[in-house]
C-alpha cells in the first residue's frame, strides 16, 4: 500500500463519490479471472485493489469526525500493526 495513492483516492472519493472506487474495485476484481494473465500483472491489479479499499477506509474514518491527516495514520498504523504479527 501506498500512502500518498490512498490520500489521492481518499481526495478523489470526497470530491466526488465512494461508488466510482467501488465500481473501479469491482471491474480490477473481474480482471484478475483472465487466465493470461501475468504474476507480474496480477500483482499491481492486487495493489490497485488494496490502495482503493485503503482510501474507502480512510474515507470511513473521515466521515467518523476525524481529520484526514489522523485518519491516514491511524490506518497506516493499523496496517503496519497487521504486518508485523
Amino acid at each position: 500500500m501506498k500512502l500518498p495513492i490512498i490520500k489521492h483516492l481518499s481526495n478523489f472519493i470526497e470530491e466526488n463519490d465512494q461508488d466510482f472506487v467501488i465500481e473501479a474495485i469491482e471491474t480490477l476484481e473481474a480482471l484478475t479471472e483472465v487466465p493470461s494473465l501475468k504474476d507480474e500483472e496480477l500483482d499491481v491489479i492486487g495493489e490497485l485493489i488494496s490502495n482503493m479499499y485503503g482510501a474507502i477506509e480512510v474515507d470511513k474514518m473521515v466521515k467518523e469526525g476525524k481529520t484526514q491527516k489522523e485518519a491516514l495514520n491511524a490506518f497506516m498504523s493499523r496496517v503496519l500493526g497487521a504486518i508485523d504479527k
